[in-house]
């Protein structure tokens, strides 16, 4: 595998991706990759490691259109494995080509974006595919399809449990924005992942809030709308 810089060498303590590639089943793929260490954690809908909790790593991977596998968290784990990655982490998957990510800085706030829109739509549709008198949990779930937009923001200051979901929301709001801003028609896609990293807190309990005019939320938004705005451009 190899890896590539990003951007120039963060400031102490700051979480930088890295771009690796891999090869799998002929494919040339590649991944980002975030080493976090010890004093860090994250709140994530990652398909891997999801939750909050202290995370070493975070992971946000490649993998072909019609993606076989149907075990993605172990998938992950190997690639995390081939990495030499160790402790618990999050991972995310995506069919977009990862190499062409796109980010933005805020106030300190870094915000990285995979966009892969092929399967984009509306989050509230109508209901449709339930027969009369079938429950919810009758129904097949719709098969995996890694179209994704994986958004991973990183903030330099701690946040408290509810700010970490704040957080989460306040850049969905900015995905969505991105989104329409580009000129498209949708919210998004079935599979988006959103990956907050942060500091642990210390006896303060962190930051209190991350809504989107909140210093920190607004920061975080401004962050994700314009890595967001960037990677949904080229899909108009």
């Amino acid at each position: 595998m190899s890896s590539v810089r990003l951007r120039p060498p963060a400031q102490r303590g700051e979480p930088r991706a890295e771009l690796h590639d891999r090869h799998e089943d002929g494919h040339r793929l590649h991944h980002l990759l975030w080493r976090l260490g010890p004093g860090f954690r994250v709140c994530s809908s990652a398909v891997l490691g999801g939750g909050i909790g202290p995370r070493a790593w975070v992971l946000n991977a490649q993998v072909p259109g019609g993606y076989p596998r149907l075990d993605p968290n172990r998938h992950l784990a190997e690639i995390a494995a081939a990495e030499g990655l160790t402790g618990e982490g999050a991972g995310l998957m995506t069919a977009a080509e990862v190499a062409a990510y796109t980010s933005a800085h805020d106030g300190g706030v870094t915000a990285t974006v995979t966009t892969g829109l092929g399967v984009r739509g509306w989050a509230a549709v109508p209901e449709t595919c339930r027969r009369p008198g079938e429950a919810p949990e009758d129904v097949p779930a719709a098969p995996f399809r890694p179209g994704t937009v994986n958004i991973v923001v990183a903030v330099p200051v701690p946040l408290s449990d509810a700010a970490l979901v704040n957080a989460v929301a306040t850049a969905t709001e900015a995905k969505v924005q991105a989104l329409l801003d580009a000129g498209l028609n949708c919210s998004g896609t079935p599979t988006d992942a959103v990956c907050v990293i942060a500091p642990e807190p210390g006896p303060d309990g962190g930051e209190p809030f991350a809504g989107p005019r909140s210093p920190w939320g607004a920061r975080i938004a401004r962050a994700v709308h314009g890595a967001a705005l960037a990677g949904a451009r080229p899909a108009r």
